[in-house]
């Protein structure tokens, strides 16, 4: 039986990798096989790609940028996504193909048919079966990542930057409501848990 793909999504602050830990360990107390990855990242190419667009100094062009996610997005399928689908492991990726649409076509403006022509071919109809979209106000968010000491560039953005790709994330929501599922982040965790959990169950055999 083909396992089940969860992405989580949301802007630098709203707290996915919290989250993700979180439902890793909900999935393994119901004896559910998980593999936990992440974009970009995921294979040695992707996580060479990972430090080149986060901490690298040169600045690519916005396309350049979303072809080069694109390729490791089709290397992290090859070697990672599908066999382990294939294998019947549930898989939860922190980003996907959603956060391409939010920052490089929302933030950095590459026109949204590019970006979904490039999904169409690397992707090949495979979508995740739940995507969860963590949405915080950017107040809050900037809140929350400015704790950290060394922001990579993303995070060093302006703010109109990042409004752009939280109205591009809310836009793929309204685009496939029954996919992304938006989870308003700027609660506690065990209120945000209590709403998770139902969504989590839907999909457990």
């Amino acid at each position: 039986m083909r396992g089940k793909f969860i992405t989580l999504e949301g802007i630098d602050g709203a707290g996915k990798s919290t989250h993700l830990r979180w439902i890793a360990r909900f999935l393994k107390g119901r004896r559910i096989k998980v593999t936990v990855t992440r974009e970009p990242g995921g294979t040695a190419f992707g996580e060479t790609l990972r430090r080149l667009l986060l901490g690298g100094r040169q600045r690519l062009h916005p396309e350049t940028e979303t072809l080069l996610v694109f390729a490791a997005r089709r290397e992290h399928l090859d070697k990672v996504i599908a066999p382990a689908l294939g294998a019947g492991r549930w898989v939860l990726c922190d980003r996907f193909t959603d956060a391409t649409y939010a920052y490089q076509s929302g933030g950095s403006r590459v026109r949204w048919g590019r970006v979904g022509a490039l999904e169409r071919w690397v992707q090949r109809g495979l979508q995740p079966d739940l995507t969860i979209l963590f949405d915080v106000s950017l107040a809050v968010a900037r809140r929350r990542a400015g704790r950290k000491i060394r922001p990579d560039r993303f995070e060093r953005e302006r703010d109109a930057y990042f409004e752009r790709v939280r109205k591009a994330y809310l836009r793929r929501h309204r685009e496939d409501p029954r996919r992304v599922r938006v989870i308003e982040a700027g609660r506690g965790m065990a209120e945000i848990r209590k709403e998770l959990e139902p969504l989590l169950l839907k999909l457990c055999p």
